[in-house]
């Protein structure tokens, strides 16, 4: 996150709330929305840092692009650079997302009873927060907590490494395949964390933050949504009017953040279909649909025609834009019907693996469905 950046994907400092945040039994994984919302899965061979050539000559045009840009002192810029680390276990980290696991081995690390029964005690203690959240975005107040109990374990896990290592390292030392045809991937996911990290001297400008003290993950998303410096300007909202965005400490903050994330980013339709089990026929062919991007190009009579069908009712109308996904479930293929708020999840990040864990985690905190 984007976002969710996750999304995906996904920094504020936390006024106290009515009532405690619980904490879940176990610490959460690193998620997904840490890795921006368009990567893709690592290649065969582990990348490594390349050697770094030309650093001095590239750190100086940042230096001198970033201070033009924002309006920041290029000595500012530098003091920051000068205590930076290229870090090789940051490396190590963005080459295996838990992304790349199939579907039957990723469920488990985030549908457990204890982030279920977390993630109710979270939104019974900040309900009131939710719920307005929820009037004023659209997005339900079991999507907001699952979002949060997937990305830091409800903020037990908002992560341990210095955002300015991480973004330096990624922006400077971005890990290499060594493959031919990923080198323009890897060049343009370089570029991006170049940016983040010149849009953390902007934010740190902006929300008078010492950028140098803050922490998060491997990929420099912070806070309980794990948002990246450019969603943080973007996305981030003041949820209690006291005219800071403090995505760190103010869980009125955050939730309306979040919220916020999805209904602008995200294009979350209030009161819309995520997504829904689907029966294959035995006429039904594999239906094709590569990569992670969600494109909406089916609908419910299309997909009948292929021997694919709703293994219950769907309340849409029967042009509503949807797509078919398959996982590798543990009992063999799973087929999914999913709709446009299941796309908006992928705004957050582009993991369909993520976004499945965000709405079942959503469906179980809430009551409904199944932990097995």
């Amino acid at each position: 996150m984007i976002r969710r950046a996750l999304p995906c994907g996904i920094v504020l400092a936390l006024v106290a709330c009515a009532a405690p945040s619980p904490k879940p039994a176990t610490a959460a994984m690193p998620s997904p929305v840490q890795t921006p919302p368009d990567a893709s899965p690592p290649p065969t061979a582990p990348p490594q840092a390349p050697p770094i050539r030309g650093l001095d000559a590239a750190r100086a045009e940042f230096v001198r692009t970033t201070a033009q840009r924002f309006g920041i002192p290029a000595s500012e810029i530098e003091a920051v650079l000068a205590r930076a680390q290229i870090r090789d276990s940051i490396v190590k980290a963005m080459s295996r997302p838990a992304e790349a696991k199939p579907w039957r081995d990723y469920r488990p690390i985030f549908i457990q009873q204890s982030r279920i029964d977390s993630g109710r005690a979270f939104l019974a203690a900040n309900r009131p927060s939710l719920q307005r959240a929820e009037r004023q975005y659209g997005v339900p107040a079991e999507i907001i907590t699952a979002i949060l109990g997937v990305e830091t374990g409800y903020g037990a896990n908002k992560g341990s490494y210095p955002v300015v290592d991480a973004l330096y390292t990624l922006a400077f030392a971005y890990p290499r395949s060594g493959d031919p045809a990923r080198v323009a991937y890897e060049d343009k996911r370089e570029a991006f964390f170049r940016d983040e990290l010149a849009q953390l001297f902007a934010l740190g400008k902006e929300e008078h933050l010492d950028i140098t003290t803050l922490k998060g993950s491997y990929a420099g998303a912070m806070g309980w949504g794990q948002f990246m410096p450019s969603s943080y300007r973007q996305y981030a909202v003041d949820g209690d009017g006291d005219g800071r965005r403090d995505l760190f400490n103010d869980l009125d903050d955050v939730i309306a953040s979040v919220a916020n994330y999805f209904a602008q980013k995200g294009q979350w339709q209030r009161g819309g279909s995520v997504m829904v089990r689907a029966v294959r026929g035995p006429a039904a062919q594999d239906f094709v649909n590569p990569g992670n991007a969600v494109t909406l190009d089916q609908t419910l009579a299309s997909l009948a025609a292929l021997d694919y069908r709703p293994a219950s009712p769907v309340p849409v109308a029967a042009n509503t834009p949807l797509t078919l996904i398959t996982l590798d479930g543990a009992a063999g293929p799973e087929y999914w019907i999913v709709f446009n708020d299941f796309k908006a999840i992928t705004a957050y990040n582009i993991s369909r693996h993520y976004a499945t864990a965000v709405y079942q985690l959503s469906e179980l905190i809430a009551g409904r469905g199944d932990a097995g």
